[in-house]
């Protein structure tokens, strides 16, 4: 049977490195993507120029609707779906508590929790052997925030991620005898566009110094623990994690 792979987030950053990574490994791709068109359809090209199988698919994975779209457009496409990767995310402006609004801290958890759930919840219903899949596996990605908090930065994001490694543990043993995987991987301090988000594009150069490796990460070193998880070579880990965080 074919490796089919959803990557949401997957047009730039840690996404874009695991789905060509995945494409390199045999995966045909879903490169999931909100509002980065060009972005995405480019990750596909490479996968394509390398051999591989690869379709980019619009869908704010906030939206119910959408994720329902970017499962059944996967189903119709690239066909059987055997792993998940949850890597769609967002951050705001670097902020303290006190000055978070509402509006900030919903859009924050829509994406990065509701997200999670939402797509967790169609990659159970195609792999489950309950429901006739052929199994599968899941990883969601986590963050070294959800354990140390990002005090001054983004609370609402460490907390979200939070969130998601409950959902992780939770997912992981409700599924297990069900022929699905779940797993969680923490990248720390990485190269990734998300910083510029934040307000701060130089933060890793910041505080990759400081770390007990002395630098930041790169995004693939993240996705090969992705990979690792998704692969046989982890078939008897769930509910675990992997900190890609030099130490931090």
């Amino acid at each position: 049977m074919e490796k089919v792979i959803i990557v949401t987030g997957g047009s730039r950053g840690i996404g874009a490195a695991t789905a060509r990574l995945a494409g390199e490994r045999g995966y045909a791709v879903c490169v999931n993507y909100r509002k980065n068109r060009a972005a995405a359809d480019a990750v596909v090209s490479e996968i394509q120029a390398a051999g591989g199988k690869a379709l980019a698919v619009g869908a704010d994975v906030a939206s119910e609707p959408d994720v329902i779209r970017l499962f059944e457009t996967v189903d119709a496409q690239l066909g059987v779906l055997t792993a998940l990767v949850n890597n769609a995310g967002i951050l705001e402006k670097q902020a303290r508590v006190e000055q978070m609004d509402t509006a900030r801290i919903d859009r924050v958890f829509a994406t990065n929790v509701r997200g999670a759930f939402l797509c967790a919840r169609e990659a159970v219903r195609r792999m489950s052997i309950s429901h006739g899949g052929a199994g599968g596996a899941i990883v969601n990605l986590s963050s070294r925030a959800a354990q140390l908090g990002a005090p001054g930065e983004y609370v609402d994001y460490a907390a979200s991620k939070a969130a998601v490694e409950a959902l992780t543990i939770g997912l992981a043993r409700e599924v297990a005898g069900e022929g699905i995987r779940v797993n969680g991987v923490r990248p720390g301090i990485i190269y990734s566009e998300i910083h510029a988000d934040g307000g701060e594009p130089g933060r890793v150069d910041r505080l990759g110094p400081t770390l007990p490796m002395r630098r930041g990460g790169d995004a693939i070193e993240v996705a090969r623990a992705i990979l690792w998880l998704l692969s046989d070579e982890a078939s008897y880990s769930t509910a675990s994690f992997i900190d890609v965080a030099g130490g931090r």
